[in-house]
């Protein structure tokens, strides 16, 4: 009986190292024509019609998601852990109306920053093809990861903490 439980462990374990290699080098072949450019946006308006300016000397993370999407669903919760350490803008990719998104935010409980990119202008800035897309930059808005796909929340704060120097 210990033997059967050891081995399934093993196989357990052999299994989720195979299946994160697999999804990092599917995150890294998505993100390869990804906008590598340093960070352009500026003054922004968010959901709740503040204006929102780029922090300067702090690293930020920046990521597009949408309501209809089921991983960013998942991933959510990690972007609000990370929100309340670190400066985080995300972006709704054609999620509805402003009304729409900030229902949904309340219902889960979710208070990180939010612009609304109704038709998808600024994800098709930034060469976003699939949802969600994680982007990590510097102190001076230099790209420092891209991320496509479902990321930890411990991926999430190992990247803000190495951008932080």
């Amino acid at each position: 009986m210990k033997d059967k439980l050891l081995h399934y462990v093993k196989e357990t374990l052999l299994f989720l190292l195979v299946m994160t290699l697999l999804a990092n080098i599917l995150s890294l072949y998505k993100s390869t024509d990804l906008n590598k450019k340093p960070l352009f946006l500026h003054e922004l308006s968010l959901l709740d019609q503040k204006e929102y300016k780029l922090p300067s000397e702090k690293p930020l993370l920046l990521h597009f998601w949408a309501t209809w999407c089921p991983t960013c669903k998942l991933e959510a919760d990690n972007i609000q852990r990370i929100s309340e350490h670190y400066e985080v803008l995300t972006i709704a990719v054609k999620s509805g109306s402003d009304e729409v998104i900030k229902q949904y935010l309340q219902e889960r409980g979710f208070d990180f920053n939010v612009l609304n990119d109704t038709e998808g202008k600024i994800s098709q800035e930034f060469n976003i093809t699939a949802f969600p897309t994680t982007f990590i930059y510097d102190k001076n808005k230099n790209l420092l990861f891209s991320e496509v796909g479902y990321t930890s929340s411990f991926g999430l704060y190992l990247r803000m903490w190495w951008a932080s120097f």
